[in-house]
């Protein structure tokens, strides 16, 4: 077992097994993970809103789904991962407050969530397993020895996609 490298909010970085990749605290933030079975890098990226576009002067490019996921998947290939081998999983995009009469237009995770998949694809990414929604925060942890991706809850079993 390698070391366990954290990953702050509105943060990405990559490792290769042994090393795995945590991060804590996913409320409607977006825990998406990438990984190369046959190099074995992974990469891991928490990002909390969907578009970049929508900020002005934003500079923190991890925070947001589409720069985020771009930076994943550049930072990734660079260090030798294989773009035709390279899966995703994403985790979290919880609905944490219940608005009353609040229309779902505004609900940031399902947001996300969506944003995340529709990267994913443009980039040629095959997203091979999600854990999204409902209303809970969620820790993860991606493992890249195996690509297993651990979801963990208070009061929730142990998921592994």
């Amino acid at each position: 077992m390698g070391q366990m490298i954290k990953v702050g909010m509105a943060d990405l970085k990559i490792c290769k097994a042994p090393d795995a990749l945590t991060t804590i605290g996913l409320g409607s933030c977006i825990g998406i993970a990438i990984y190369d079975p046959s190099t074995k890098i992974s990469g891991l990226a928490h990002i909390m809103l969907p578009d970049s576009t929508a900020i002005r002067n934003n500079t923190n490019i991890a925070k947001f789904a589409d720069t985020g996921i771009q930076k994943l998947y550049d930072d990734m290939i660079k260090a030798g991962a294989n773009k035709a081998r390279m899966v995703a999983k994403i985790a979290g995009g919880a609905k944490m407050f219940e608005m009353p009469g609040a229309s779902t237009s505004i609900n940031v995770g399902d947001r996300n969530a969506e944003a995340s998949r529709q990267k994913l694809k443009e980039l040629g990414v095959k997203l091979v397993a999600e854990d999204c929604g409902l209303n809970y925060g969620r820790t993860v942890e991606l493992y890249s020895e195996t690509g297993e991706y651990y979801i963990k809850a208070v009061g929730k079993e142990l998921k592994i996609i």
